[in-house]
Order: structure tokens, then C-alpha cells, then sequence
């Protein structure tokens, strides 16, 4: 059967109705960490939008792991009800629910960009102390009106505690309908800072080597599996590269050597974007599928599937990465905030035959 953007896609014993996937984008609209109407509103719409996977932005396993004051969390049972309806909606609309489970660390602790995006000082009423694999802070630019938050550097029980957090949230995250896990390491968060030597300095189990620097995560991605379904996927997204070519830094052989470890922890996909490390990255062109060549690196160098992301907007492009099998599943994000029936839309370009949602077949449009 020859592979297309609107063929079903199975992993595990999971299936999606189409290679589209929602990429997390976060809203800056939680209040305490708690989802509200915006929530459903934006991930429901893009469920009856025709995706396949509809992920929700970054949402924190523990309050210090949120990026600004304003952004999601799961780190509690009154959070995991908040966000119950919105699963339930999703699923209902044939897209499949999937939450993206993360920690800033030292990125934590900022005002939202709408704001500025300045780092809160922990001794502000909203800020608070950030962790890491480093005590250096995060590094502000010139502009930066403040100074950035302290930075403790995780102990070994810090990192038991980080672990521990991840499984907790996934187990709630299972418990109210998701069926996908995403563990967030990369773009410079927690999980990202211990795998790059721009950011983890240590001298421990944690540190050093490429086996040491890539411990966390492994152990992290193993405690999520080991409470998530047999039968449902673990996505674990990555930063292929640091974008720093001027230093040792990761890159894209090192996320090549990464993916089948993960895969033996217990991943089922990798969602593949970069950067995020440092300011002073060296972005390239974002042209149409700028990132795709790292996704298809992995796809090439391992037997995991990958998901692509970055600047792609056109349905004839999503689908020719799905049909030469340089990707399995195609991430979009601001295209889905700029057309949130994009799938549907694609889907009649492609002449591909799609269900639409219930209450328009009712209409029974043309």
C-alpha cells in the first residue's frame, strides 16, 4: 500500500487516522497552571479540523518546571481534571489526544513573550528559583531589564525528584484519556540542558560522556513507559542540534546515536526540531522544511520513526515527505494557528477521502 499524507499511521496498537500532527505550541493562557476555555478551544478546533494527532503545548510535571507564569501544567490531580473535557472532546472527533510533558529548568521562571520575556527573579512574587544540570543561569541578552533567575544545579535526589515528576504526570495524563506521551527534550529545557555540553558541566553519572549526558533522559522516557499503556505511544521530541557549530556542542550525529537508545527505553517515535540551547545559535534559513533533513538523518541512521516539523505549509509538500518515507508523521504549527482546517483543506487538494466532522455531514454539503 503506498504510503500518503492520509494514510492511517499505526503505532504500537494506536491508530491515527493521518500523518498530521498538531505540534505543541504554548498558549500563555493557563491560569495557575490550569487549562481553561482557551484550551478547549484551540486543541478541539483543530481536532474537528481534521488532524490526526493533536498535542498539547509544554505542560509542566512540577510548577517549577513552567516556562512563564501563564503557561500549563499537570503536576496535580485538580490540573489533570482541568484539561478531562478537552481529552474527551478531541477523542470525539476522531483526532487522537496527546500531551507534551516537560520542565524548563534554567529556561524557566520568564515573563511570556507578550510581556517581554524577561526572566522573573526568584525573589519576585511571580518568579522562583530555577534547576538545571548547571548552576549557570540561562544567559540574558543586553536588553534584559532584569537579571536572570538563580540556577541551583540538580543533586542526585533533585534528579530522583525530576524522574519521579515526569512518571507522576504521565500516570495522570493516562488516567483522564490521553493517548499519547511526548517527553519534551529539546529547545533548550531541562532535558535538553543535560544532553548538550554547552549546558551540562558536571562531573557526575549525569555529566561528561555522551552515555552520562544522556542518562536523564533515558531514565526519564524508561519511568514514563513503565505507566503508560502497552498498547499506546511514547513520542520523546528532540533538538537534532544546538545550532552552534562553533563549539562542542549536539548535533545531529549525536541525536543519530541518541535515537535507538531511546527506542530501547522505551520510545516509539522521535519528533524532530532543533535549537533552543543558547542565544547565540545560528538559526539557517527557515525555508519551507528547513528542518526536515534531521528528521530524515534519524529515519536513515536508525529504525525509529520520526515526525517532521518546521515551515511546512503546503499539502503537496506534507504528503511527498510521508510518500519517499523521509518522515511518518508531518508536524505542523503555526500553518495549524493560521488555518486550523488546514488538514481538511489539504485533504480535498490531495483528493484524498476524509470523514468530516458529524455535524457538517449533517448538513450534507457538497
Amino acid at each position: 500500500m503506498t504510503r500518503s499524507l492520509f494514510t492511517p499511521f499505526t503505532l504500537r496498537e494506536t491508530e491515527f487516522r493521518n500523518r498530521v500532527m498538531l505540534s505543541p505550541m504554548c498558549q500563555y493562557s493557563a491560569t495557575d497552571g490550569m487549562a481553561t476555555d482557551w484550551h478547549q478551544v484551540h486543541l478541539g478546533t483543530r481536532a474537528a479540523g481534521g488532524a490526526g494527532v493533536v498535542m498539547t503545548e509544554a505542560t509542566a510535571v512540577e510548577p517549577r518546571g513552567r516556562i512563564t507564569p501563564d503557561c500549563l501544567g499537570i503536576w496535580s490531580d485538580d490540573h489533570a481534571e482541568a484539561l478531562e473535557s478537552t481529552v474527551e472532546f478531541v477523542a470525539s472527533q476522531g483526532a487522537t489526544p496527546g500531551i507534551q510533558l516537560a520542565h524548563a529548568g534554567r529556561k524557566a521562571s520568564h515573563r511570556p513573550p507578550h510581556e517581554g520575556g524577561d526572566p522573573i527573579p526568584a525573589d519576585d512574587p511571580d518568579g522562583w528559583e530555577t534547576v538545571s544540570s548547571t548552576d549557570r543561569p540561562y544567559p540574558v541578552g543586553e536588553d534584559a531589564s532584569v537579571d536572570p533567575a538563580a540556577t541551583r544545579r540538580l543533586d542526585g535526589e533533585g534528579i530522583d525528584e525530576i524522574v519521579d515528576a515526569f512518571a507522576d504526570a504521565a500516570a495522570r495524563s493516562r488516567d483522564i484519556g490521553f493517548e499519547v506521551a511526548e517527553v519534551h527534550a529539546a529547545h533548550g529545557y531541562l532535558l535538553h540542558q543535560f544532553l548538550s555540553p554547552v549546558t551540562n558541566d558536571r562531573d557526575d553519572e549525569y555529566g561528561g560522556s555522551f552515555e552520562n549526558r544522556t542518562r536523564l533522559l533515558r531514565e526519564v522516557v524508561a519511568a514514563v513507559r513503565e505507566v503508560w499503556p502497552d498498547g499506546k505511544p511514547v513520542f520523546v521530541r528532540i533538538s537534532a542540534t544546538d545550532w552552534l557549530p562553533d563549539r562542542d556542542s549536539w548535533d545531529v550525529d549525536d541525536s543519530v546515536r541518541l535515537a535507538p537508545l531511546l527506542a530501547e527505553a522505551g520510545a516509539d517515535l522521535i519528533d524532530v526540531s532543533g535549537g533552543g540551547t543558547h542565544p547565540d545559535q545560528q538559526i539557517p534559513s527557515a525555508g519551507p522544511g528547513y528542518q526536515v533533513p534531521y528528521a530524515e538523518a534519524i529515519r536513515e541512521g536508525t529504525d525509529v520513526p520520526v515526525a517532521a516539523v518546521g515551515g511546512i505549509t503546503e499539502p503537496t509538500h506534507a504528503d511527498a515527505l510521508v510518500r519517499n518515507e523521509r518522515a511518518d508523521l508531518v508536524a505542523l504549527g503555526r500553518e495549524l494557528l493560521r488555518r486550523p482546517y488546514w488538514p481538511l483543506e489539504a485533504a480535498h487538494e490531495l483528493g484524498a477521502d476524509v470523514e468530516w466532522p458529524v455535524q457538517y455531514r449533517r448538513g450534507q454539503f457538497d
